[in-house]
């Protein structure tokens, strides 16, 4: 079959089986093209809660397929490739998480939607990266715990100087290798090009973007900004879809290392075999686990609407 002979045969299952697929934006572009919403993590979990089906296929990775299903309880959630891990997401276990919170006794507990549902069940609220300044500002607390990622965190707690912040020593693997070089470099390169950069990038990287923001972010800064050249600080996928969607700009990969394997594990035949019974994981998450977690996300909801 071709590429295109599969993704009809897709489209065709998903309607008859009522089934939604949800792509994040680092999937391959065909994935997205077969894709009811694109988006980042929590914008996914959102969509998937508000779309009237009986079913949901994440193409992403494990911890957005759990948050997918804390928020939508009732329908059948599958992970479409069931290795699609992020290491990010399971650098901090939850003995880890205890012997922090033992450490920083009065601090409240802001994860990263990037963690594991066990490890939300012990948080006080998630966020996303763009909505992690503005939720740690409606927090009562003056002190804040961030975790896992410090190079968001410090970024936040730059936003939010009357606050004090802890951070977990973690990290995405990917962002993170990103140095100030690599930016040097692509600018000598592509002169008259802004540079778009995602908070999980180092504070070195951070401090020389033309606007920082989460992918979604970014991807509209672009697609509305008058410019014509771009260079895009975030995982390279951002830099096809951009250029399918802007054909009359151009855009501009930071660093080549910048690209989530986790992600790219996921192929159009994974997708094709989920829905034919023959492949993906269906999500199944204990009960203290749907309401602990539960509580964490729909808090960020609430203080983030």
């Amino acid at each position: 079959m071709t590429i295109a002979e599969i993704q009809q045969e897709i489209l065709r299952m998903k309607k008859e089986q009522d089934i939604c697929i949800l792509a994040h934006a680092y999937q391959g572009q065909e994935i997205l093209e077969v894709a009811d919403y694109t988006g980042d993590s929590y914008g996914l979990s959102v969509q998937a809660s508000k779309r009237d089906c009986s079913g949901v296929i994440m193409c992403g990775v494990r911890f957005m397929a759990e948050t997918c299903k804390i928020l939508s309880p009732k329908k059948k959630v599958w992970l479409a490739n069931p290795v699609a891990g992020c290491p990010m997401a399971e650098q901090l276990d939850l003995e880890g998480l205890r012997e922090l919170k033992a450490q920083y006794p009065d601090y409240a507990v802001v994860a990263y939607i990037n963690t594991t549902s066990e490890l939300k069940t012990e948080c006080d609220v998630c966020v996303t990266s763009s909505s992690a300044v503005e939720i740690c500002k409606k927090l009562e607390q003056d002190k804040i715990l961030f975790i896992p990622d410090p190079n968001l965190g410090h970024y936040v707690a730059e936003k939010l100087p009357e606050k004090t912040f802890a951070f977990y020593k973690g990290g995405c693997p990917r962002h993170i290798v990103v140095s100030a070089k690599d930016v040097e470099k692509a600018r000598a390169t592509h002169p008259d090009a802004l540079f778009l950069v995602h908070p999980e990038c180092r504070q070195e990287v951070v401090e020389q973007a033309d606007y920082v923001g989460s992918t979604t972010g970014i991807m509209e800064f672009a697609k509305k900004s008058e410019h014509k050249e771009f260079i895009i600080g975030t995982e390279n996928s951002i830099v096809e879809h951009l250029q399918f969607e802007c054909p009359d700009k151009k855009f501009y990969p930071v660093a080549v290392q910048l690209t989530c394997m986790n992600m790219k594990v996921t192929t159009l035949m994974d997708i094709y075999n989920c829905l034919k019974g023959q492949g993906g994981e269906e999500i199944f998450l204990p009960e203290n686990i749907m309401e602990g977690a539960g509580r964490c996300i729909h808090r960020m909801v609430e203080l983030g609407g």
